[in-house]
C-alpha cells in the first residue's frame, strides 16, 4: 500500500527484502487528497520542520485531479518494480483502503503487506495510521517503511 509514487530508492529497498526469492507485487495507492484532512497533514508537515509544506497543504489535489495524478503516480510506480524483473499490478483505492486491502490480501492469498509512506507524526501516534490498523484488519505480518524520498 502506497500513498504516492515511489521513488528509485523505494523500489530498491521493497525489492530486495526477500533477496533473490520471486516476488510478485500487488499494489493499492490512494490518491492523497482522500486520505486525510489538510490539518492532519499540516501538523505532520511541521512536526517534520517542512514549514513550506505546511502552507501548501490547502493546494493538495482532491476529487479527478488527485485521482489522474494517483493514476499517474500507480503507472510509474508498476512500471518501475517490472523493470527489477518482479510482477506488479495495482489499482487506486478511492474509498475504505483498509477493506480494500483486507480483500486484496485475501484474493491472493498474500504472504506479508508493505505500508511505505511518508512519516504521518499524528496519526502513528494514535495507531491510526495504515499500517498500525491494518495489523488488526488483514490476518498477515504488516511492514511499515517510510518513503526514501519525497516524490
Amino acid at each position: 500500500m502506497i500513498e504516492k509514487a515511489l521513488t528509485s530508492a523505494d523500489v530498491e529497498f521493497v525489492t530486495t527484502l526477500h533477496g533473490d526469492e520471486p516476488v510478485s507485487f500487488h499494489v493499492l495507492l490512494q490518491p492523497r487528497g482522500e486520505q486525510a484532512d489538510r490539518l492532519l497533514r499540516a501538523i505532520d508537515d511541521v512536526a517534520l520542520g517542512e514549514l513550506d509544506e505546511a502552507v501548501r497543504e490547502g493546494e493538495t489535489p482532491e476529487g479527478e485531479e488527485a485521482r489522474s495524478m494517483g493514476e499517474r503516480a500507480l503507472a510509474v510506480s508498476l512500471q518501475a518494480l517490472r523493470t527489477t524483473g518482479d510482477t506488479a499490478e495495482g489499482h487506486l483505492v478511492e474509498n475504505h483502503p483498509l477493506d480494500a486491502l483486507r480483500k486484496l490480501v485475501q484474493e491472493v492469498g498474500a504472504d506479508e503487506v508493505i505500508v511505505l509512506t511518508d512519516p504521518h507524526y499524528v496519526e502513528e501516534f494514535f495507531h491510526r495510521d495504515w499500517a498500525s490498523r491494518a495489523r488488526h484488519k488483514v490476518g498477515v505480518p504488516v511492514l511499515k517503511l517510510f518513503s526514501h524520498s519525497k516524490a
